[in-house]
């Protein structure tokens, strides 16, 4: 089974009509990280409050897709980090 992201969700759809009435249906999404984009899961690698389980799927994925990581620490801001890489 592939990896999840997160937990499998409702997303309803078609319906709505002229006036708001019709018939939604709900579909089932699933949250693969393969699907992902690339900014997302960066973003959750980068926030506080992630978790680290999560994280490292995160990692898993960008490495897979050939994204090259870099570790900085919080005290070092970005543009000094990469005034050092030059």
């Amino acid at each position: 089974m592939p990896t999840k992201f997160k937990k499998d969700g409702l997303e309803w759809v078609g319906g709505g009509g002229p006036f708001g009435r019709g018939n939604k249906t709900a579909v089932k999404k699933k949250y693969y990280i393969k699907n992902t984009p690339k900014q997302e899961l960066l973003d959750y690698i980068n926030n506080d409050n992630g978790k680290p389980k999560v994280k490292q799927k995160c990692r898993n994925e960008l490495t897979r897709r050939g994204v090259k990581l870099i570790k900085v620490p919080q005290s070092e801001t970005t543009q000094d980090f990469l005034g050092r890489l030059k």
